[in-house]
């Protein structure tokens, strides 16, 4: 019985492969031309960054990278993550649980609330900062009373770069919450355990992959976010240039190895964090597959 089962289930298979499968020859083409479209739009302009920022040696490199300015970026744009990924990380967490666990008015006006990053200009989100702490803002005349800095300097950065980032979690999470329903919470609830328990025993274990893709995401955008940043940072050398900032200056300057040497860090920032995301890719289905 169990061997007719298995070749029941070989021939569903090969019947619904041989329906869908398309021809040798398409397959070709379109293998072809994704390779070409991201060899040409990918790979290319990232090998042409690395020969870019080695052209006049390692020594010209390293002084590029090493420089107190690069480093300050370097420093900065790592301080900006590491503030904005754990407050997006809370931030996704409490929200996708609001809208997938609970019914109440103006949920539609949360997730509305939630996109709005997505839709909005960078530099617009910028512009929207002057206007609530400039000089010339309700509040600019007390900030200036009490000596709060916070346009041009590293908390407007922070305001800046958490604002455009603050989807990427939450978004990650509420459709896989809402796919999941809240069953095993509430079963957990009667059972006697409190809701902290519930959270870090049952509601975690069946998001971590979703959150850490999320925090991900989350973590790219920061480090390389240009538009609000640039609106709010003023450009000062050493205080509150990020490393796209550091580019964009170094770039203007026509100091185009030390351009790129900052620019080949970030790629390879990139490049970890693509290889991270596919580890967690990899770990979430094959984990999928295991409870399926």
């Amino acid at each position: 019985m169990q061997i007719q089962t298995e070749a029941g289930k070989k021939a569903v298979k090969t019947a619904v492969k041989s329906r869908t499968s398309e021809p040798l020859f398409v397959r070709i083409i379109l293998i072809t031309v994704s390779l070409l479209f991201l060899s040409l739009f990918l790979v290319l302009p990232l090998v042409a960054i690395f020969v870019k920022a080695f052209e006049k040696g390692v020594d010209v490199y390293l002084a590029s990278i090493t420089h107190p300015d690069a480093l300050s970026a370097i420093k900065l744009t790592l301080l900006v993550a590491v503030i904005v990924v754990p407050l997006n990380a809370i931030f996704g967490v409490a929200a996708a649980w609001a809208i997938s666990k609970y019914q109440f008015k103006g949920k539609s006006i949360l997730i509305t609330l939630i996109d709005l990053p997505f839709a909005v200009s960078p530099i617009i989100a910028g512009l929207i900062f002057i206007l609530l702490y400039g000089p010339n803002s309700f509040l600019g005349p007390y900030l200036a009373a009490n000596d709060i800095k916070i346009l041009f300097a590293v908390p407007g950065i922070v305001l800046a770069t958490l604002f455009v980032t603050m989807p990427f979690v939450a978004r990650e999470l509420i459709p896989l919450m809402q796919s999941q329903g809240s069953s095993e919470e509430e079963a957990s609830l009667v059972l006697g355990a409190g809701g902290f328990k519930t959270f870090w025993k049952v509601t975690m274990p069946n998001i971590k992959w979703g959150l850490f893709y999320g925090i991900i995401l989350c973590n790219a955008r920061a480090i390389g976010e240009f538009g609000a940043v640039s609106v709010v940072s003023g450009h000062i050398r050493g205080l509150t240039n990020t490393m796209p900032l550091h580019i964009e200056i170094l770039y203007n300057e026509y100091q185009f190895s030390a351009a790129f040497a900052v620019a080949s860090l970030m790629s390879l920032m990139a490049i970890v964090t693509l290889v991270i995301k596919n580890i967690i890719e990899r770990k979430g289905n094959y984990r999928s597959k295991k409870v399926g």
